[in-house]
């Protein structure tokens, strides 16, 4: 429901930067991160913790599109890229602290309340903080505030480059408003204005692209379900899963850091090229990894199965051929069994009832009781490879995409290209993390894995075809890059790069 929310947050979040400015949406977030968290705290009954989510979500989309939207408009052209990658680092530390603060609550009183509850914090910190700063210059230059804008611009730029600057903007504001004509203000008309202009629909196509290409790499499987993974893995304890997936989100921060260093050096096309290159060979060696542990997972011993007396699981008691099971039939979903491991792991162990009560039964024996994966030998290769997905993901695809569309739309359509843009964001979260267990029941870890490997590659195809490389660029730079038609077999230059070369 959060994921959900988000979506209607960020399509609002466009219309309201446009109208209020990036300033106030940020704030309306914080109001709503600071409503969600009070109301699911302390939530009575379910519906109200879903209606707090909902809040919360909201507060998601705005933030999502209108943070690195802001920082991009009041940061230097030549260092923009770091700032708004300090945007995807803060993201990914704050993952890193709810895992952590999930393992500190887990046994006090009140656990989820408090998991929960303690989100008021965050949002009451930046609330205060960011009452203290400006608003973005170029969207009060847009709104006829020009003394305000260029007091901004002087403590980013030094003097001739505010006047530089202040030129840019107002050519490209000039040129807007001319071709504006009577066209109303509607969150319809601007859409249909943003396809309609030809520069602002390139900019979508490459925003949108890299904004789903982000979610169907598969990166919120393992940031949602990654103690499950973990789990299909081979390691049954809920809490070493748990601890593991420590570590890859602990790396998916380390990796923003790389992307601050080295986004305005090397650019984004190449960082997001590398990056989708490298987890398509992590996705497809993780896929034989799953297979690997799915065929060789323990079998089923009818000896050890009746151990555990008149328990034996019925669809295995049932089965017309029992000898030809192994754990991963014992754990399929229709089965609705539990696996008791041998003494030595990966011998073969018992497939029983799954209950409360056997499972301590089978714990009682120094035995480990698997419910979602099997004991397997792979398991460290699957840590391993996922710890390396996410170094690869998080410097390009990580935040990358998010930098982009805070550069690429012209000024007027700044808002509503980027909330265009989150809302696809969030629709590929919401189908990627709904569908994920469903494809894992019906096509394994294995096949779930290589399908997303799949949409990496049209991912990695659609980013070299369409969207361009805005490295040290100007905003205006990027819109005649655009107006004139991205080509990635051709060098891909502008009025001031030619007239600069030839003096």
């Amino acid at each position: 429901m959060a994921v959900a929310g988000a979506i209607f947050g960020a399509a609002f979040g466009g219309w309201l930067n446009d109208k209020f400015g990036r300033k106030f949406s940020i704030l309306i977030a914080d109001v709503l991160f600071l409503i969600g968290s009070v109301v699911m705290a302390f939530a009575p009954v379910p519906w109200v913790i879903i209606l707090g989510r909902i809040f919360i979500g909201l507060g998601v989309g705005m933030a999502s599109m209108t943070s690195p939207l802001y920082i991009s408009e009041a940061s230097p052209h030549k260092t923009r890229g770091a700032l708004v990658s300090t945007n995807g680092l803060l993201i990914t530390v704050g993952q890193f602290l709810a895992y952590l603060i999930n393992l500190a609550f887990t046994n006090v009183k009140g656990t989820w309340r408090w998991m929960l509850g303690i989100a008021v914090l965050p949002a009451v910190i930046q609330l205060l903080l960011m009452l203290t700063l400006p608003e973005s210059p170029r969207w009060l230059y847009r709104k006829g505030k020009v003394d305000e804008s260029r007091e901004i611009l002087a403590k980013i730029y030094s003097a001739e480059e505010v006047e530089d600057e202040m030129l840019a903007m107002k050519k490209s504001i000039e040129e807007e408003k001319a071709i504006e004509g009577s066209i109303g203000s509607s969150t319809f008309t601007q859409i249909k204005k943003a396809f309609g202009n030809t520069a602002c629909r390139r900019a979508l196509y490459a925003g949108i692209c890299v904004q789903v290409a982000q979610q169907f790499v598969g990166i919120n499987t393992v940031m949602y379900y990654g103690p499950t993974i973990m789990q299909f893995a081979g390691f049954a304890s809920k809490r070493t899963a748990m601890g593991l997936t420590l570590i890859t989100s602990g790396l998916n921060a380390v990796g923003s850091i790389v992307s601050m260093a080295f986004v305005d050096k090397y650019g984004r096309r190449r960082l997001m090229t590398i990056s989708m290159i490298g987890i398509i060979s992590c996705l497809v060696i993780l896929s034989v990894i799953f297979f690997q542990a799915a065929a060789h997972a323990p079998a089923v011993s009818s000896n050890e199965s009746a151990h555990f007396g008149n328990n034996t699981c019925q669809a295995y008691a049932n089965a017309p051929n029992p000898s030809s099971w192994n754990c991963m039939k014992c754990l399929a979903k229709k089965a609705n069994c539990g696996f008791c491991s041998n003494t030595n792991l990966f011998a073969p162990g018992a497939c029983i009832a799954k209950t409360d009560a056997l499972e301590q039964a089978c714990q009682a024996e120094k035995r480990v009781w698997y419910t979602e994966g099997c004991p397997s030998k792979f398991g460290f290769l699957a840590v391993i490879f996922l710890a390396l997905y996410i170094i690869l993901y998080s410097p390009g695809m990580g935040t990358i995409p998010w930098v982009v569309n805070s550069e690429i739309y012209p000024l007027k359509f700044r808002g509503v290209g980027g909330g265009i843009a989150a809302v696809s964001n969030w629709t590929s979260n919401l189908i990627v993390s709904l569908t994920f267990l469903t494809l894992i029941e019906h096509l394994g870890s294995s096949g779930t894995f290589l399908l997303f490997a799949g949409f990496s590659l049209l991912g990695l195809i659609a980013i070299f075809f369409l969207v361009p490389e805005t490295k040290g660029m100007q905003f205006e730079e990027i819109e005649k890059v655009l107006q004139k038609g991205y080509s990635p077999f051709r060098k891909n230059t502008t009025t001031k790069e030619t007239s600069d070369h030839t003096k």
